[in-house]
């Protein structure tokens, strides 16, 4: 194994050429590159017991809820991330298939312009417990924009969700309050017409009497869950919109060719050592 500081003053000239004509193609190669602008927008997660109906009415909280969500509530809204339904709305939303090249007149364009926006964007969670989404293109203004967008139908996509659950028992409930209140009218007419100090006439009034209380308990649920719709809690609480970048992101000239020298460097010291060890094989 030949000596490699004698090797370098035997080869330097060369290796330092290789290194230069390495740096000097990358940084043609990045000067040419087209640059890609990063927006990112951040959001919180909305504290659970906003979307939980027994935690905002309960009268006897047993705990103190946290004003915000746990790190743990962004799994699921992570998970809607990787669906193509959100970016497939925000490409129709922005009208971005001819922004990617697409032809309108494709009839998979918008699949097509949406599985390319997903490609351009991450969505993470932070180790601060933050969602961010983040989002390159080759507009500065429209990074800002998608990486909103993208976050905004996150948001409404999980707060649809839960106001449909909420609609949907609201929906149960009125309809027992009004089979309650038909049977109850059914009672009343039925009472009218009979003593009711009598056995059957005592029975019906229990009865009439169990379904007041029941209807008092429907109505009640009825105006709660009626107020968790009109509410429509969040289950995001953005922090901060995403704003058009000064600079590009991609691609980072100084540390290409920061890398692009260290790995030539490399390259051209163990070319140096082959070839020299080829030279003393052939002596």
């Amino acid at each position: 194994m030949p000596d490699l500081f004698d090797l370098f003053l035997r080869w330097w000239k060369q290796v330092l050429l290789l290194m230069i004509a390495a740096v000097v193609v990358a940084g043609v190669i990045v000067l040419f590159t087209t640059k890609k602008y990063l927006g990112i927008a951040t959001a919180l997660p909305a504290p659970a017991y906003a979307s939980d109906k027994t935690a905002v009415f309960s009268q006897n909280l047993q705990e103190l809820y946290s004003t915000l969500g746990t790190p743990d509530d962004l799994d699921k809204i992570m998970g809607t991330a990787h669906l193509d339904t959100v970016y497939i709305a925000v490409i129709e939303k922005l009208n971005l298939s001819n922004h990617y090249g697409l032809a309108n007149s494709d009839p998979e364009s918008v699949q097509k312009a949406a599985r390319v926006l997903k490609k351009r964007t991450r969505v993470i969670k932070t180790d601060y417990g933050e969602l961010q989404v983040k989002t390159w293109d080759t507009n500065r203004y429209l990074a800002a924009a998608l990486a909103n967008s993208i976050l905004e139908k996150l948001q409404q996509v999980h707060q649809d969700v839960q106001t449909a659950n909420n609609l949907m028992m609201l929906s149960k409930i009125n309809n027992e309050l009004d089979d309650s209140k038909a049977e109850y009218q059914r009672l009343h007419d039925s009472l009218s017409r009979m003593d009711a100090s009598s056995g059957p006439g005592q029975i019906l009034a229990a009865r009439q009497s169990s379904l007041a209380q029941q209807m008092q308990e429907y109505e009640k649920l009825a105006s709660q869950y009626k107020l968790m719709v009109d509410a429509s809690p969040q289950s995001l609480i953005i922090i901060e919109r995403a704003r058009p970048a000064t600079y590009a992101d991609e691609p980072k000239p100084l540390l290409v060719l920061i890398i692009t020298a260290v790995l030539s460097l490399f390259f051209g010291l163990l070319a140096a050592v082959l070839l020299e060890r080829r030279r003393m094989n052939t002596k």
